[in-house]
């Protein structure tokens, strides 16, 4: 690589991979909260939540994400006048902080369904007897929940959970297509100036996501093994 294209690339690796970080981290945040309301309403003893998650969970998976974050921004932006920013439109931040939001949410809408299905997945190790027990103590399905059946699923569910994070960071990617200024956006326009150098700028960003999703594979292993019920 000449020094040209390292004094392109260089000075903006961490400011990208800090977007990219964001992106993942407050993604992450929202879509544990939504797929647990989700996992909730899906095993529900009421049958309208459950056929309205399972409906919500089955169309979000089934759509690829790039038309989410398209419609986040086209749709809700452009054609509804939707904004998340803060600031005014006449800002000069507006764009970006607003873009930055938008695909927050359309990050959260789509992992929120797999981090509902992960936690489903736990539930299904969590013996039976253990929710009709807590049921004949006078729990309600809140308290049952809560108490019992959610924490051992958590438990259960920490693989496929961490599963579900390694994908959110690499699908921060996606992004890119409305403006947000992560990783793949920076790879993008350093090629776009530079296409002789094109395997040594791929090179740079692979390796900057391996070095944040290959962490990640190995702390949700370690909380695997020390986390698992014991049988």
């Amino acid at each position: 690589m000449n020094s040209d294209v390292w004094s392109q690339l260089g000075p903006a690796l961490l400011p990208a991979f800090w977007m990219t970080i964001k992106l993942t981290v407050l993604s992450a945040i929202f879509s544990m909260i939504l797929g647990t309301i989700l996992v909730a309403m899906r095993v529900s003893p009421v049958r309208i939540l459950r056929v309205l998650s399972t409906f919500y969970i089955n169309t979000v998976r089934n759509t690829p994400l790039t038309l989410i974050v398209l419609f986040a921004m086209l749709g809700l932006w452009v054609n509804l006048n939707i904004t998340l920013a803060n600031n005014g439109p006449n800002n000069a931040h507006f764009a970006t902080s607003n873009a930055f939001r938008l695909a927050v949410l359309a990050f959260t809408v789509y992992t929120s369904a797999f981090v509902a299905e992960s936690l489903r997945s736990g539930i299904n190790t969590v013996p039976f007897g253990q929710a009709e027990a807590a049921r004949s103590l006078g729990f309600t399905f809140m308290q049952n929940f809560r108490y019992i059946i959610f924490p051992q699923a958590l438990r259960g569910s920490i693989v496929p959970l961490g599963n579900t994070l390694i994908a959110l960071t690499k699908n921060t990617t996606i992004a890119s297509v409305i403006g947000v200024a992560e990783a793949s956006l920076l790879m993008k326009s350093t090629i776009e100036k530079n296409a002789d150098q094109v395997l040594w700028i791929f090179g740079i960003i692979a390796l900057g996501f391996v070095i944040l999703t290959l962490p990640t594979g190995l702390l949700f292993g370690s909380l695997s093994r020390r986390l698992a019920v014991k049988r």
